[in-house]
């Protein structure tokens, strides 16, 4: 069950955990989209990694509806980002690792970023 959005158009898309304190929140600015790994039981609501999806002049085909959805894991510890059922990006909470298709922006500790591969689907 996901959300419909126009790509450049600003959508925020956010999806708790089923059986964690984490979520997963995907953002489209207008310019850019990336997706927040977010711990909701931080005292002043922690954003604890993002990895880019997409520069919105870069989507070839921007001008038609998407569906974005974020499915997480049976732990509940990792969140897939789909657009279209195509997945874009995964986040591991249990081992603060994100992963995703532009490798972009460079990680910061505690949190690494990883190669992306489609393997990673296996655990959804």
């Amino acid at each position: 069950m996901g959300q419909t959005f126009q790509p450049g158009v600003e959508t925020w898309y956010p999806s708790d955990s089923p059986s964690s304190k984490f979520s997963a929140i995907f953002e489209d600015d207008g310019d850019t989209g990336y997706l927040y790994a977010y711990d909701r039981a931080l005292p002043e609501a922690s954003i604890l990694d993002a990895v880019h999806i997409y520069n919105v002049k870069s989507v070839v085909d921007r001008e038609r509806p998407s569906v974005v959805e974020i499915t997480w894991s049976a732990d509940g510890l990792k969140a897939a980002l789909l657009i279209n059922d195509h997945p874009h990006a995964v986040i591991n909470f249990s081992e603060c690792c994100s992963y995703c298709r532009t490798e972009f922006p460079p990680a910061f500790a505690p949190w690494r970023h990883e190669a992306w591969s489609d393997a990673l689907m296996k655990w959804f």
